[in-house]
């Protein structure tokens, strides 16, 4: 293979890159070109798609080009978030590759001037009945755990889904939001030629080198213990050291810009901010702090090592800025200048050993279009896990099931409150509340995602992940001010992928714009495949939202004798349905979404949560109203006696659809009777189904009649462990 085919350049992208530079890339320039045209960097088969979301806003205050995104929560406050991925250094290293996706996100939040207040994770796992899955699992699960702890940020929500087409190929999403104030962010653009360029954080050293390449732009194959030197070392306590340094620099007024290092090193950071700003800039790698003495000017500048920022300074406030490193013991050096060429110069010493115009290295890879093909038949292989006809069997196996059994095993791993500002954890009520005492306000957080249903239909799919990342945020009284993503996808040269990424974006465009919603920013993870075929595509939502009260948030269980209700146009179906994978008969195809009836739900839950009458609220998710309300009476400690046949009336349901099928837009509140039914009449759908109460799970569907035992159902909830241990 060739030089530029071994970094994953094809023969038609290095005859342009010979084009742009009128000359053949010597070898540091290959490199930097390998980076930022891999997939990782320059989203070469997703950024024509990515230009169609929605992105504008009444409270954007930061979108997508920046290094997170931004909105403004008031009172000269706004809260910078972000999602993104680290699935294949995952795979390749779980604990390192995890805990340094956690670094990565909480420094693209630290580049924005904004100090991280709460991290969130997505995860994917293959079924937990494997050796590899458990492997897997506990290595993310410590290495999230160890770098947010270290860091003194909570871990404040998240979920994990186990699904067979995530076995080789796990998904790793980290999100974090962070408050700053408004007018004191920072932009990652350079400008003002002459000003310096300053390298913060630690030494540089080989690890992580060619990880956006490598390791993110390309299928996992056999062999991939041999891409190990790809996944870069974290040091949390390095980081936090830096995350004040930067603090204080940013508060001072000593930094014109800054940008974190993550994929691709220094090639990315100094490429984008002159892009950003539209001016050159020189880098001597001569200058550059290094852990290993004899590392090479290509290797100094693809290196992925963690913790390292860069800024530009002007001149007259370098000693500065290197003092105050200094005071916080993070190494810094003067590695570089702003110039007016338009190019990127490398230099070591007083030699130039590459120069690239800043506009054909960055901005130069070619867009490719897809050529989607919907798969004539279903691609992905399940396996049967329940037998039984028997309603209350059915509960009480999916309430073991991997996927919605309780996770608490692995959140007690993280600290949830550390920083003082945790009012709910996600554990506790549908989404996460912080209080923002700045603001005098608090947020909300929440990311959701579901592949197994995106499979099924990726436009619809993708729609009900946004709405239930907000149908999350109502359960908590939030408004949404903002959206992220993480979209996570095989091979995109392959039609059938090509057409799930189409429609997932199209998707989640389309359900954007109809409840203005703005796109500020997130990240695509392709190429998540091995020989044995692609993930499920799963598109990760994340959302902000405000709260004007946060004692007024829900999330409290129902107590004896509290009124129960479904709400909200809510029309389940076994179609994709947890059940429907337990059963092995997992097919295409989703019922149509009334997003706006939807909406009008969202809206009328939000709030009477607001309101205070009712405490108790969540939305009709995985496994159904049965296991929902299985669920709230799990963590009440109490049962209830629920009757189902006025929904089966109005939607002509049978009795498995009524109590296991799913789909968007139910709701179950919980409060007084009086407080229940005054939310009636107002054009949401709402019936009364029964009474919180005893110690029994009753719920009676057309005939069909689940009866379990709180404690019954809770040992099953709480069977997770020993299969691990197992």
């Amino acid at each position: 293979m060739s030089k530029h085919g071994e970094l994953g350049l094809t023969d038609a992208e290095f005859e342009l890159i010979c084009q742009k530079m009128e000359r053949p890339p010597n070898d540091v320039e290959l490199a930097m070109f390998s980076l930022l045209w891999s997939e990782h960097c320059a989203y070469k088969h997703s950024r024509k798609l990515l230009k169609t979301l929605p992105s504008e806003g009444v409270r954007v205050v930061m979108g997508p080009g920046e290094n997170a995104g931004a909105v403004d929560i008031g009172n000269g406050f706004s809260i910078a978030f972000k999602v993104e991925s680290h699935n294949h250094p995952s795979a390749v290293e779980p604990f390192e590759g995890a805990a340094t996706g956690v670094g990565g996100i909480l420094r693209d939040v630290i580049a924005l001037g904004a100090r991280p207040i709460a991290i969130l994770d997505s995860l994917r796992f293959g079924e937990l009945d494997t050796e590899r899955t458990r492997y897997l699992l506990d290595g993310v699960v410590r290495g999230i755990g160890h770098y947010g702890n270290s860091m003194g940020i909570p871990t404040v929500g998240g979920e994990i889904y186990f699904e067979p087409p995530y076995e080789q190929n796990p998904l790793v999403n980290a999100m974090c939001a962070g408050i700053a104030r408004t007018d004191g962010m920072v932009r990652a653009a350079a400008s003002g030629v002459g000003n310096k360029v300053v390298l913060m954080g630690s030494l540089t050293g080989r690890d992580g080198i060619g990880g956006a390449s490598v390791l993110a732009s390309a299928e996992l194959g056999e062999g991939e213990s041999d891409k190990r030197p790809t996944v870069q070392i974290g040091d949390p306590f390095e980081e936090s050291k830096l995350l004040e340094c930067c603090q204080e620099l940013l508060e001072a007024d000593l930094l014109v810009s800054l940008q974190d290092l993550g994929a691709a090193g220094l090639t990315s950071s100094a490429g984008e901010m002159a892009s950003a700003g539209g001016v050159g800039i020189d880098i001597d790698v001569g200058l550059v702090p290094l852990r290993e003495a004899d590392m090479e000017p290509f290797e100094i500048m693809v290196s992925e090592s963690q913790e390292r920022m860069l800024a530009v300074v002007e001149p007259e406030r370098v000693d500065e800025v290197l003092a105050l490193c200094d005071k916080w013991q993070t190494a810094s050096a003067v590695i570089g200048e702003v110039t007016a060429s338009g190019d990127f110069r490398i230099l070591r010493g007083g030699e130039t050993v590459g120069e690239i115009a800043v506009d054909a290295l960055v901005d130069g890879c070619p867009l490719y279009d897809l050529d989607p093909a919907e798969p004539p038949e279903w691609i992905y292989a399940n396996r049967r896990t329940i037998d039984s006809t028997d309603p209350s069997q059915i509960l009480l196996a999916l309430l073991a099931s991997s996927s919605i059994a309780s996770k608490q095993w692995a959140y007690d791993q993280y600290d949830t409150l550390v920083g003082s500002r945790t009012a709910h954890r996600a554990g506790d009520a549908d989404a996460a509340v912080l209080r923002v005492p700045e603001a005098g306000r608090s947020i909300a957080i929440a990311i959701d995602g579901n592949g197994r249903r995106v499979a099924c239909d990726p436009y619809l799919g993708t729609i009900e992940a946004t709405l239930e990342c907000a149908a999350n945020l109502a359960c908590v009284g939030a408004e949404p001010l903002g959206v992220t993503n993480c979209l996570n996808f095989g091979n995109p040269e392959k039609p059938t992928v090509a057409w799930q990424l189409s429609r997932s974006i199209e998707g989640l465009g389309d359900v954007c714009r109809e409840l203005d919603l703005p796109v500020v920013g997130g990240n695509v993870s392709l190429y998540n495949e091995t020989p044995s075929g692609p993930i499920y595509p799963t598109p990760v939502i994340g959302m902000v939202g405000e709260v004007p009260d946060h004692t007024k948030s829900a999330g409290r269980p129902w107590k004896a004798g509290d009124t129960i209700a479904l709400v909200g146009p809510l029309n389940p179906s076994l179609a994709g349905s947890e059940l429907e994978k337990a059963r092995g008969e997992l097919g295409s195809g989703l019922p149509e979404a009334e997003v706006g009836a939807i909406w009008g739900a969202v809206g009328l839950v939000r709030d009477a949560v607001r309101s205070g009458e009712i405490e108790t609220a969540t939305d009709v998710s995985d496994g159904g109203i049965a296991t929902t309300l299985a669920e709230l009476a799990l963590t009440a400690g109490i049962g209830c006696e629920v009757d189902l046949d006025p929904v089966m009336t109005v939607h002509q349901l049978s009795p498995e659809d009524a109590l296991f099928g799913e789909g968007p837009g139910g709701f179950i509140l919980a409060g007084h009777a009086q407080a229940i039914e005054a939310l009636g009449g107002g054009g949401v759908e709402l019936e009364i189904i029964g009474e919180a109460g005893g110690g029994t799970i009753e719920i009676s569907a057309g005939g069909e009649q689940v009866r379990v035992l709180v404690a019954e159902a809770s040992a099953a909830f709480e069977s997770l462990p020993e299969s691990i241990e197992a």
